[in-house]
């Protein structure tokens, strides 16, 4: 048990340095989609965490942070540092939650621009784990580096075992692998380049298609109140669809999120106040 406890401080120690580096080294490009959803603001604190992932002075703050107590953990054995990182992946356990629920356009930015591709299963359970690693290592005696030194024979294989968990946890593999291939395109058939999902041709039956097909429009399909959507707009890797609905006799509107890409098509929805008209 206690050589089980002192691996997580070494397996999270790793993690937040390799979140440090990556935030400092990988710059995240623009998010595709708005902080408003057809005028509607983002819900609150999601154009916060959103806005984190936009500002490099947050992410290197952040990755400033993460470097700090991963260094420590390193270092001292002090249950403040081992609380304190527990309580950071808590919160990153939320975060990434929150995203996966409610911004479908939004990477979690767990590992700057690594994370840029949408929050899935994978991103939450990892993010679970690491918290459950936080609090397995409130109990452990020892510094890492003391690990090292002392115990490296023991931890080695749980380490091992560990890393390889995280590794097959985490979407960002492929994306570095791509950087390190020098970003060279998907092909498909023939060898003929797949266009990035931004700048690729997307017809709006297309769209449709996909819509009709998702889970999302059989979750709200009795809630729609028109066959005809009130508006429409392309933003980056997605298409936006806005419908009116009646819910719990309240009129609201139902944005439809379609993405752009030419396989693996996502459609999320969104439950937002029915606009109201200015008089002129």
């Amino acid at each position: 048990m206690v050589t089980f406890q002192n691996t997580q401080v070494l397996l999270l120690a790793l993690v937040l340095l390799a979140a440090c580096l990556a935030k400092l080294a990988v710059r995240e490009r623009a998010a595709d989609a708005p902080d408003h959803v057809h005028g509607v603001p983002v819900p609150a604190g999601l154009a916060g965490l959103t806005a984190l992932r936009r500002s490099r002075g947050l992410n290197v703050g952040l990755g400033l942070g993460e470097g700090v107590l991963g260094l420590a953990l390193l270092v001292t054995s002090q249950f403040s540092v081992r609380l304190a990182t527990t309580l950071a992946f808590a919160a990153a356990t939320w975060v990434v939650g929150e995203l996966r629920v409610r911004r479908p356009d939004a990477g979690c930015g767990c590992f700057g621009g690594l994370s840029a591709k949408r929050v899935g299963r994978r991103s939450v359970l990892r993010a679970l784990l690491f918290t459950g690693a936080g609090v397995a290592s409130l109990g452990a005696p020892m510094a890492g580096l003391d690990v090292l030194r002392a115990e490296r024979a023991q931890v080695g294989p749980v380490l091992i075992v560990e890393l390889a968990l995280f590794a097959a946890l985490s979407p960002e593999l492929p994306e570095l692998l791509g950087r390190g291939r020098g970003r060279r395109p998907h092909t498909r058939g023939l060898g003929r380049p797949e266009a990035p999902c931004e700048r690729r041709r997307s017809p709006l039956p297309e769209t449709y298609a996909a819509l009709y097909d998702s889970p999302a429009w059989v979750a709200h399909e009795n809630a729609v109140a028109s066959a005809l959507p009130l508006d429409v707009w392309r933003e980056g890797c997605w298409r936006f669809l806005v419908y009116p609905a009646r819910v719990d006799g309240r009129d609201m509107e139902i944005v439809f999120a379609v993405s752009t890409a030419e396989r693996n098509r996502a459609v999320r929805a969104a439950l937002v106040p029915a606009r109201v008209s200015s008089p002129v």
